[in-house]
C-alpha cells in the first residue's frame, strides 16, 4: 500500500509536497526573486536558484516536482554548499512548448546549466526521476559530477523496478489521457510527464559501469522502487555504496530529511575509499 501511494502521489505530479513542512518559515522555496533567475538553454527558459557558497551541489527533482520539493534540505546545504536547483523541463516554472519529453534531454539541459553557470563539476543529488537523471549525467558527461547521490530511482518502466500493482493504478489515468485530446498546454505538459512515467527510462544495468564518479546509493525498505531494483543499481556502478533507510517510503529526503541531510553531506565530504574483502569482517 506505501509503495501504491508514493506513486499515486507522482501520477497527480504533486510529489509529496502535502508530506512537506514549511521549511525555515522564511524563504519560499522555488518562488524566491532574490535566489532565482531564467536562462535560454536548448529551447526554452529554465528557471532556477542558487544559495550559500563552496563546492557546487546540484539538485535534480523528481516527475512534476519542483524546487520547493527540496526544501527541507536546500538550509542545510547551503550552510556549505554553492547549492544548485531548478524546476526541469515542462515543470514548475520551466514551461516547454515541445512535444517530447525524455530524460536524456533533461540530463542535457543539466549540463546545459552547470555551463551556463560556467561550473566545470559539481556534487549532484537526485530524488527519484531526478535520480535517473543524474545518473544520465553521470553517463554522459563524466567530468561534470564529482559525486552522486540518488534515492528512489528506477532504471525501465516495468515490473522488475515497480510493482504490478503499482502499474495498475497507473494504466487507468494513462489510457485515458491517451484517448483525450490534448486542448490546453496544461494537458500537453501533463500527458508529456504521465508518458514519461508510463514508457520510461530504458537504461541498460549494464551501461552503469559509465558511471565513475563515487555514487551513493540510496531506497527506502518500503520504496515504490522494488529493494531488488535499488540493489542491481547499486551492484552495477563500479564506485557505489548503499543506503536503504528502515521503515521508509519514497520520499527519504523529506521523511527522513535530517538522517539524509547528514548521510549525504558524510558522503560528499569523505574521499571515497573501496572495501576490500578484509572489511567485511570489521
Amino acid at each position: 500500500m506505501q509503495r501504491m501511494l508514493s506513486l499515486l502521489t507522482c501520477l497527480l505530479f504533486v510529489h509529496l509536497l502535502a508530506a512537506q513542512g514549511p521549511g525555515d518559515g522564511k524563504i519560499s522555496y522555488g518562488k524566491n526573486a532574490a535566489a532565482g533567475a531564467y536562462c535560454s538553454i536548448r529551447g526554452f527558459k529554465m528557471y532556477y536558484e542558487t544559495y550559500g557558497q563552496g563546492q557546487p551541489l546540484l539538485f535534480i527533482h523528481g516527475n512534476g516536482g519542483s524546487i520547493s520539493n527540496f526544501e527541507q534540505n536546500i538550509p542545510y546545504f547551503a550552510k556549505k554548499y554553492r547549492v544548485i536547483i531548478a524546476d526541469s523541463r515542462a515543470q514548475g516554472r520551466s514551461a516547454d512548448p515541445g512535444d517530447s519529453l525524455t530524460y536524456e534531454m533533461m540530463a542535457d539541459d543539466d549540463a546545459a546549466l552547470l555551463d551556463y553557470l560556467h561550473i566545470d563539476s559539481a556534487d549532484v543529488i537526485g530524488w527519484s526521476d531526478g535520480g535517473i537523471n543524474g545518473v544520465l549525467l553521470a553517463m554522459r558527461y563524466p567530468s561534470k559530477v564529482k559525486k552522486l547521490a540518488i534515492t528512489g530511482t528506477n532504471l525501465v518502466p516495468d515490473t522488475t523496478a515497480v510493482p504490478q500493482e503499482v502499474w495498475d493504478i497507473v494504466k487507468p489515468a494513462y489510457m485515458a489521457m491517451k484517448n483525450k485530446p490534448v486542448k490546453t498546454a496544461e494537458d500537453k505538459t501533463n500527458w508529456k510527464l504521465l508518458k514519461l512515467l508510463w514508457e520510461q527510462p530504458h537504461i541498460p544495468a549494464s551501461s552503469l559501469h559509465a558511471v565513475q564518479c563515487p555514487t551513493l546509493v540510496i531506497g527506502g525498505d518500503h520504496d515504490v522502487i522494488r529493494e531488488e531494483h535499488t540493489m542491481l543499481i547499486y551492484h552495477s556502478i563500479p564506485r557505489a555504496y548503499l543506503w536503504i533507510l528502515p521503515n521508509s517510503g519514497h520520499s527519504t529526503p523529506v521523511v527522513y530529511h535530517d538522517q539524509f541531510n547528514a548521510n549525504v553531506d558524510a558522503f560528499f565530504s569523505t574521499p571515497y575509499r573501496k572495501i576490500e574483502k578484509t572489511d567485511r569482517f570489521n
